[in-house]
């Protein structure tokens, strides 16, 4: 029993930590987000990008949003990795971008608040 339980906290340790998505939460979340941004339908670039469908959209492609050079030359496209690695320290995944905020400490925010994102479609429409 002893070699079981042994097993499965290395295993455990191995394969890193996994946490569950909370949309809800997220959106709790979100609103340390909204000085800067804003989602949904009717959303508009205000001092960040509107943030309708992100998760699969290209950095630096809200037309009429004077991006930094640091942003529009990352060629990233916002999936759930880069999103939480951009969200957990802005300045060190895309150095040079205008993004004051200095990202969120608790993994399991940054997995909450992608949840949150990916609710909404490019249109602004709550898809989940």
């Amino acid at each position: 029993m002893r070699r079981i339980i042994i097993g499965i906290l290395i295993s455990s340790a191995l394969s890193g930590t996994v946490y569950a998505q909370d949309a809800g939460h997220g959106e709790k979340i979100f609103l340390r987000c909204k000085a800067c941004h804003q989602i949904g339908e009717g959303a508009k670039t205000l001092v960040g990008p509107e943030l309708n469908g992100v998760v699969g959209r290209p950095s630096g492609s809200i037309e009429g949003y004077s991006y930094s050079d640091g942003m529009k030359n990352s060629h990233l496209t916002w999936t759930d990795d880069s999103l939480s690695e951009y969200l957990k320290s802005p300045k060190q995944k895309v150095p040079g971008n205008k993004m004051a905020f200095p990202g969120l400490m608790k993994p399991e925010d940054v997995a909450d608040v992608i949840a949150y994102l990916k609710q909404f479609d490019a249109s602004g429409k709550k898809t989940q």
